[in-house]
């Protein structure tokens, strides 16, 4: 008789055990990647430390800050024709001069002697041309003397001639008698022709030497009036009406030919003068707006001229009032002037901050929904002025940006804010 043996079950079968146990190392590994990944990219920072801005849509427009100097529209500067010392002073700095005031006048020996000499040349020149024209006509009036002499010879001799060819053609006188006449009214006729050319180029010399004379005298007496219009230059007068801001001169003062004196700031009003980084020079036209404020009120200014020459990486330009003119203003003044580049348009909006440095745009960190942590996004910046930047990409109007310095954040992608 056989009996049935019990064969009792095993508690562990080999395949529960490994699904177990596959299981465990793949919830080891979740909880390694979990703490040790999380450590790794994720940095506890200070909430209080950190400037939090809002994602906003709203009006945007692209402009930028300048500090304008104040000057006058027009300025006139006063420089020193002819050098010389400081006589007198008729006008301090500070007044207000009309167009033809005297202000200042200097003396020059050195002018004076030389406007001595001409004159003493002058006069030498105008005695020589005054004793060359009575030599010409001495000359003139002695060559037709002698013109007159020889005609009264020729016409005496030519009688003489007529009397004797008839008296040879009725055979009364030699042939030798005719042809001696002959000869004599043939020479004074030669004598009295050299005689005429004579006083012909005579003439035309002693003429001549009268236009050479009359154009020296011309020629000194238009340098003569140069060299007393330079002493004319010694008084210093008002070439407009106006503010004589500045004159740097005391009595005794030598003061050289160019140099700068002072310079007269004309009634019509201001304008500004700035200086821009070299960046934005193909972008600042004439024309330009900007504005500013002042004593509580708001004005206008508009580019009137763009100055090209870049020194030190900055360009000038200068700002003009199109209508109202700040009241108040005085000439060495500085204006906050906000220059516009753009017109306003609306937009996705990020305020500016240290992050930019960092990032240079390209991404920031975004609070999440629980605002206890933050994560690294990408976006993309456009436009910006120095409130805003303008949001092309990665960003949504609400959403919370930790907008402060990055720089303590190393490479963490993750923030905890505590």
């Amino acid at each position: 008789m056989s009996m049935d043996q019990i064969i009792k079950k095993k508690k562990w079968p080999t395949r529960r055990i490994v699904t177990y146990a596959a299981a465990g190392a793949f919830a080891m590994l979740i909880l390694y990647l979990l703490i040790f990944q999380s450590n790794r990219s994720t940095l506890n920072v200070e909430s209080d430390k950190l400037t939090i801005s809002s994602v906003e849509r709203g009006p945007f427009q692209e402009f930028i800050p300048v500090m304008g100097e104040v000057l006058p529209v027009q300025t006139i500067f006063l420089d020193v024709e002819e050098g010389g010392l400081v006589e007198k002073i008729y006008i301090e700095a500070g007044s207000t001069v009309k167009q033809g005031d005297k202000i200042l006048k200097l003396s020059n020996t050195s002018l004076l002697m030389d406007i001595m000499y001409r004159e003493a040349e002058l006069f030498q020149q105008i005695n020589n041309l005054r004793n060359t024209r009575l030599l010409f006509e001495q000359s003139r009036l002695a060559l037709e003397q002698d013109l007159a002499d020889f005609d009264f010879q020729v016409e005496k001799m030519m009688r003489k001639f007529e009397s004797y060819r008839s008296l040879y053609e009725e055979k009364l006188i030699s042939r030798n008698d005719f042809e001696d006449t002959r000869d004599e009214y043939d020479m004074v006729k030669n004598k009295r022709r050299l005689a005429a050319e004579s006083q012909e180029k005579e003439l035309n010399f002693r003429q001549q030497q009268i236009g050479q004379l009359e154009e020296a005298v011309r020629r000194m007496e238009q340098n003569l009036r140069v060299a007393k219009s330079k002493l004319d230059n010694l008084t210093l007068r008002a070439p407009i009406t106006g503010t004589l801001t500045s004159l740097q001169a005391e009595p005794g003062q030598s003061k050289s030919p160019g140099e700068r004196l002072g310079q007269i700031d004309a009634p019509e009003g201001f304008k500004a003068r700035a200086e821009i980084d070299e960046f934005y020079i193909d972008r600042i036209q004439k024309g330009k707006p900007g504005q500013f404020e002042l004593a509580g009120g708001t004005y206008r200014m508009v580019v009137s001229r763009v100055y090209p020459e870049v020194l030190a990486g900055k360009f000038s330009v200068d700002l003009e009032f199109p209508g109202r003119q700040a009241p108040g203003i005085r000439r060495g003044q500085t204006l906050h002037v906000r220059l516009e580049l753009s017109d306003v348009s609306e937009a996705l909006l990020l305020p500016r901050g240290g992050f930019f440095q960092k990032t240079g745009g390209n991404w920031v960190f975004v609070l999440e929904a629980d605002g206890k942590t933050a994560v690294k996004r990408d976006v993309r910046l456009g436009r910006q002025n120095p409130d805003v930047f303008e949001v092309l990409d990665g960003l949504k109007a609400g959403e919370r940006v930790i907008t402060s310095s990055y720089d303590n954040f190393g490479d963490n992608e993750r923030l905890v804010l505590k």
